[in-house]
């Protein structure tokens, strides 16, 4: 990571803590925190996750931009695969089953694996954090 860049970030976060803490006592202990990200380096892994970010909201609007359908198109059919699958699990299917059951006596309708589409939907969504906080909590091994 280049040093200049996380000086900057450094900097940023002193004026953002300058800005957003006037008590001195949390003022200095955000500081205090600030340094301790930069020596242990958590702030350099911050500045390139953000980095990444960025570059993927790149990739995205290049693509989106794109004319031909199969490249633009992708995101789109994954959101509305996402959409019908929600559509069919949270309202289509239990109606459905009452329809089936009820009226005509035959069992109900397949349930869709609701664990994967949610994981699909919320990383379209960039609902993604709840990942990260998993992760802090070390619960990711636990699946």
């Amino acid at each position: 990571m280049n040093p200049l860049l996380l000086s900057g970030l450094f900097d940023l976060g002193k004026g953002l803590i300058d800005r957003f803490f006037p008590d001195p006592a949390q003022k200095a202990a955000a500081t205090l925190e600030l340094a301790r990200m930069e020596s242990t380096g958590e702030l350099a892994k911050l500045a390139s996750t953000t980095d990444l970010a960025k570059a993927q909201i790149g990739v995205n609007a290049v693509e989106a931009a794109n004319s031909n359908w199969f490249i633009s198109g992708w995101r789109p059919a994954v959101g509305w695969t996402c959409a019908g699958g929600l559509f069919y699990q949270v309202i289509a299917r239990p109606i459905l089953g009452w329809i089936m059951q009820n009226l005509f006596g035959w069992t109900l309708p397949p349930q869709l694996e609701m664990d994967t589409l949610m994981t699909v939907l919320f990383g379209m969504l960039g609902l993604g954090a709840y990942r990260t906080v998993e992760k802090v909590k070390g619960a990711e091994g636990n699946r």
